[in-house]
């Protein structure tokens, strides 16, 4: 999960090393493929011909799992493919089967956790994270997504005070990300201080840092500023550049796309504090 970049065979239950191979790659284009109907316009997950890509994928791995529904590799992908085109639900469906049929799957299954999320079933989305935090206990980016959906359920403050413990050092920029979603800084002092010690020369670095920080942006009630750090972040990646973020470009712009719909899943909760782990 560290990087959460297309996912890793050493970062996940080993089971999973051999079924996620096919992401790892470009899916290659059908010619007369056309996107699923269901298909949200809103949905840049990926562009217009890898969409078509990821449809016409999605179309043959339905029709293996006709023939063999038990097979979790194929119910992987075709969950990440749900997920790209912003079939939500189906995504958490492929996704909960996996771990039916193989329950060893779950504690590492981050990719279930940012289905919730977008299907905004945000306490199953923070229980799902913090069942992470005890497979992967340095990994702060896991603890932000959880932060997103406690926040989502009860607002900020209640959020703040259930945040994941870390004391391993992690790597750049989480750290003073994890600061920034805590309150011991701002937008502004977070990019200086990220500047001042060359990170933002980085590229994967300085993605990671406008996309969490656009993240918050969102939460916090500036959705302008949001969609001015989402869009740089993901204009900084094509899809599946190599030596990108993979994964997690994908799912940047799932949040772009969300931008223009006024973020419906980074929007703080009044609720009580959720009763979660």
């Amino acid at each position: 999960m560290h990087q959460r970049t297309l996912p890793r065979p050493a970062a996940i239950v080993p089971a999973l090393a051999a079924l996620l191979a096919p992401l790892l790659s470009p899916v290659a284009p059908a010619q007369t493929a056309t996107p699923n109907a269901k298909t949200s316009a809103n949905t840049v997950a990926a562009t217009e011909p890898e969409t078509v890509a990821i449809a016409a994928r999605l179309e043959r791995l339905t029709q293996a799992l006709q023939q063999t529904p038990d097979r979790i590799p194929l119910l992987s992908e075709r969950g990440d493919c749900h997920l790209f085109l912003g079939h939500f639900k189906e995504s958490v469906a492929d996704f909960e089967a996996m771990i039916a049929l193989d329950p060893r799957l779950d504690a590492g299954h981050w990719r279930l956790g940012i289905a919730y999320h977008f299907n905004r079933q945000f306490e199953a989305s923070s229980r799902q994270f913090a069942k992470y935090h005890a497979y992967d206990g340095r990994d702060r980016e896991n603890g932000l997504w959880k932060f997103l959906a406690d926040a989502n359920l009860a607002g900020i403050d209640a959020a703040r005070q259930r945040m994941l413990e870390y004391t391993a050092f992690d790597r750049e920029p989480f750290p003073l990300l994890y600061d920034l979603f805590a309150g011991r800084t701002n937008p502004e002092a977070f990019f200086a201080d990220l500047e001042a010690r060359g990170v933002l020369k980085r590229p994967l670095a300085a993605f990671f840092a406008h996309y969490y920080c656009g993240l918050w942006e969102a939460l916090s009630g500036r959705p302008d500023a949001a969609r001015e750090h989402l869009s740089r972040a993901v204009s900084m990646f094509p899809a599946d550049t190599d030596g990108g973020p993979g994964y997690m470009g994908r799912v940047a712009r799932l949040h772009l796309a969300e931008g223009r719909s006024g973020f419906p899943t980074l929007r703080p909760g009044t609720g009580p504090t959720p009763s979660i782990p």
